[in-house]
């Protein structure tokens, strides 16, 4: 049986994957859905926030120390009971340990699962098209699902972005707002009660910025395989 899966991807670090992720994983578990988070990579920290998210331990999928066959083996064993699987990417979508090797797009292609990229939009506009037209085609064998944009200025700027992914023919699934109360805390070496506390309100916070301008039920028909 079919169910929403997909990857988190960006063109670089520090476009607010992580903010959508978290966000996105606790809007779909505050709609009764079981979601089984996966983190591309070592990565422990990201994990954490994951678990925060939705209440489930998040899974890292990495072939730089593991083989394919394991990876795949993962992500399937610890995601047969969810209604929803979503794996974030690290760094940008094409960045592994050799060229895209062990990338986002590399674990993408592994586990045949569609792609929704995160585009920073902080200093920018319709120059999003070209970008786009780049990742849709770069890669074809890659399932572009769509793209969801950050910190987005006002009504008129998204209508610049929404008009660059109709040119480029990658549908548009949504926005957050630029928000200085979005930029993820600081990270540290582990969650104290503290951080625990400040790392659940930025969460909420998140997740109503996803249920309100992003186009969820969209995004998981197209996420379905």
């Amino acid at each position: 049986m079919k169910k929403p899966q997909l990857l988190i991807a960006a063109p670089s670090s520090n476009t607010g994957k992580t903010t959508f992720s978290m966000g996105l994983m606790r809007a779909l578990t505050g709609r009764g859905l079981c979601v089984q988070p996966y983190k591309c990579g070592p990565d422990y920290i990201d994990t954490m926030y994951h678990q925060l998210a939705c209440g489930r331990a998040s899974v890292n999928l990495d072939t730089f120390l593991a083989s394919a066959t394991h990876v795949s083996a993962s992500y399937h064993r610890y995601g047969e009971d969810a209604d929803v699987q979503i794996v974030e990417g690290a760094m940008g979508m094409f960045d592994g340990y050799n060229k895209d090797l062990g990338s986002a797009a590399d674990i993408a292609l592994l586990l045949h699962l569609p792609v929704v990229l995160v585009v920073g939009a902080r200093s920018t506009a319709y120059s999003v098209a070209p970008l786009l037209y780049g990742f849709k085609h770069f890669r074809p064998e890659i399932n572009l699902a769509g793209v969801v944009f950050n910190m987005v200025a006002s009504a008129s700027h998204y209508q610049f972005l929404k008009d660059a992914c109709c040119d480029v023919g990658v549908p548009c699934l949504g926005y957050m707002a630029k928000n200085d109360a979005l930029r993820i805390p600081e990270r540290h070496l582990g969650l104290t009660a503290s951080g625990q506390e400040s790392m659940e309100n930025y969460i909420s916070l998140a997740a109503e910025e996803v249920r309100k301008n992003v186009k969820l039920d969209k995004l998981l028909d197209l996420c379905l395989c």
